[in-house]
C-alpha cells in the first residue's frame, strides 16, 4: 500500500511541479527556421546573402530560445526544490529528475535543429563556390 501511494504522490506531484512551471514555458517561443535555403547550384549571391542573414539570426533566436528555457528551468527548480538542508523526498528527487531531463531534451532538440540548418545552408555554400570556380576556368 505504501508504494501504492509513493507511485500516486509522483504522479501527483511532478504534474504539479510541472504546471508550475507551465506559466514560464509559455514565454519561451521556439525559432522558426529559415523556410527555404537557396540551391547553391541556381542561386544569386543576393540570395546566398539572404539566407546567411536568415540562418545567423536563426542561430540568436536559438541562442535566446535557449537562454530562456535555462530560466525556466531553474524557476521551476526553485518551486519543486526543498528547503536548503533538508533532505529531498523521493518525490522531489523524482519531479527534479524529470525537470531536468525535459530541461535537456529541449535544450539538445534546439542545438540539433541550430545545427542542421547551418549543415544544410553550409553544403549549398560549398555547391555554390564550386559552381563559380568551375564558371571561372
Amino acid at each position: 500500500m505504501k508504494a501504492a501511494f509513493s507511485a500516486l504522490t509522483v504522479y501527483v506531484a511532478l504534474p504539479l511541479a510541472l504546471c508550475a512551471a507551465g506559466s514560464a514555458y509559455a514565454d519561451c517561443t521556439y525559432p522558426t527556421a529559415p523556410d527555404k535555403l537557396p540551391d547553391g547550384r541556381t542561386a544569386t549571391m543576393a540570395e546566398m546573402v539572404t539566407a546567411q542573414k536568415a540562418v545567423k539570426q536563426f542561430d540568436l533566436d536559438i541562442n535566446a530560445y535557449i537562454a530562456c528555457i535555462k530560466l525556466e528551468y531553474d524557476d521551476s527548480v526553485k518551486k519543486v526544490a526543498i528547503k536548503p538542508g533538508d533532505k529531498p523526498t523521493a518525490d522531489q528527487q523524482k519531479a527534479m529528475a524529470e525537470l531536468e531531463r525535459v530541461q535537456i531534451q529541449r535544450h539538445n532538440a534546439a542545438l540539433d535543429a541550430d545545427q542542421s540548418v547551418a549543415d544544410r545552408f553550409n553544403e549549398q555554400v560549398r555547391i555554390f563556390k564550386a559552381k563559380a570556380a568551375d564558371q571561372k576556368k
